[in-house]
């Protein structure tokens, strides 16, 4: 079997396509799908309106909407028992000084998190 190699001006229009790609932030893909959930628009329209394809549409879709579930099955990567909890309130009750108060800023910040992807999910969901 032969091998066909690209020329150099194929090589050329392939790269520039690959830059010209537009890349979305997580914020934007997030619309994206809400707006698609609307149903306002058909999903062709809507994936026409923002450049892209549908494929690349369904595909968000269903990352958004299998985290969504995850976030609200309570399935989180640092999952932290009763145990945990009770030793960070003890040691905050200690002071701020304490080792474990940046742990406590992460455990706030992931808290943050997960309530936001639940708001976004159950907004998706209605």
């Amino acid at each position: 079997m032969r091998k066909t190699t690209k020329s150099q001006g194929e090589k050329i229009v392939k790269y520039i396509r690959r830059a010209a790609r537009k890349h979305y932030s997580s914020e934007e893909k997030i619309r994206i799908v809400l707006d698609g959930l609307r149903l306002e628009d058909s999903k062709a329209e809507l994936c026409r309106r923002e450049g892209m394809s549908k494929g690349i549409y369904y595909k968000w879709s269903k990352g958004f909407m299998e985290a969504g579930k995850k976030r609200l099955a309570g399935a989180t990567a640092h999952a932290a028992n009763t145990d945990d909890v009770k030793e960070l309130r003890r040691k905050a009750k200690e002071g701020p000084d304490h080792a474990c108060s940046p742990i406590l800023s992460s455990l706030v910040a992931n808290a943050a998190a997960i309530s936001s992807a639940a708001i976004c999910c159950a907004a998706a969901c209605r």
